[in-house]
């Protein structure tokens, strides 16, 4: 397997509030995160990271995740823990009121791999060369798809796209939504997980064309597809997790 992860602050934005990390543990198990943060006086960045902190530590804490069961409970169990975290943080500091982070994680083992996510960071997978979204997005826009008041195309350029139904440090209780990718076998080539800052740039035909880049190591894919999302404007924090499985899509 080859995996890399790299976050950009775009050529708007002032500062970056996203964070990203890929972990393996002793068991060859794989943990990937990204987090998108919210909130003023550079508090999303606060958020953001406190998540990706909060996880590595405890993933770092165990030998092996265990069982489907046991890494669902573990995810649900971290995400109420880092919840209570920000609101505690932004409890003890008033200028951080508001602050909030998405969040989108993959867990891969030899036996099952399974995403979690909250807010509008995206995960897919990689299979014969094409990407499929795992993943659904906590927006309201998403929302109005799926009650069947806006379609998909609409959707792209609602003026209130961006509008997050659910947030880690948005409410006392925040579910997370699990996706148990049930075909996972020798046909999944690779994962990605994906701030907006990269969907709202590119296409996923875009996205394709450059992970299949079969002259490009794993690491100039990942720094191409940000160098065209600023190429095209950069208007968001931009980043990027990719691990991959198969060494037949490199």
């Amino acid at each position: 397997m080859k995996s890399f992860y790299l976050t950009d602050t775009g050529r708007v934005r002032t500062h970056n509030e996203d964070s990203v990390t890929i972990l393996k543990n002793a068991n060859n198990e794989y943990l990937m995160v990204v987090c998108d943060g919210m909130g003023g006086h550079r508090k999303g960045e606060v958020a953001s990271s406190m998540a990706i902190a909060a996880l590595g530590t405890r993933f770092n804490k165990i030998s092996s995740i265990g069982s489907k069961l046991d890494a669902v409970n573990w995810l649900n169990d971290s995400v109420n823990e880092i919840n209570k975290s920000i609101l505690e943080y932004a409890e003890a500091n008033p200028d951080s009121t508001g602050m909030g982070t998405t969040l989108v994680v993959a867990l891969l083992t030899k036996d099952y791999l399974i995403f979690g996510n909250i807010g509008d960071s995206s995960g897919f997978v990689m299979k014969n060369s094409h990407l499929h979204k795992v993943t659904k997005d906590h927006t309201l826009v998403n929302l109005l798809v799926q009650a069947g008041n806006l379609t998909e195309e609409e959707a792209k350029f609602h003026p209130k796209k961006n509008v997050l139904m659910k947030a880690l440090g948005a409410a006392e209780k925040c579910e997370m939504d699990i996706f148990d990718v049930v075909e996972f076998d020798t046909t999944i080539d690779a994962i990605l997980l994906c701030s907006d800052g990269l969907t709202n740039m590119l296409t996923n035909d875009q996205i394709e064309r450059v992970l299949n880049d079969q002259e490009l190591e794993i690491e100039e894919r990942v720094s191409k597809l940000i160098r065209k999302c600023n190429a095209r404007g950069g208007t968001d924090n931009i980043s990027i997790a990719y691990l991959i499985i198969n060494e037949g899509s490199k």
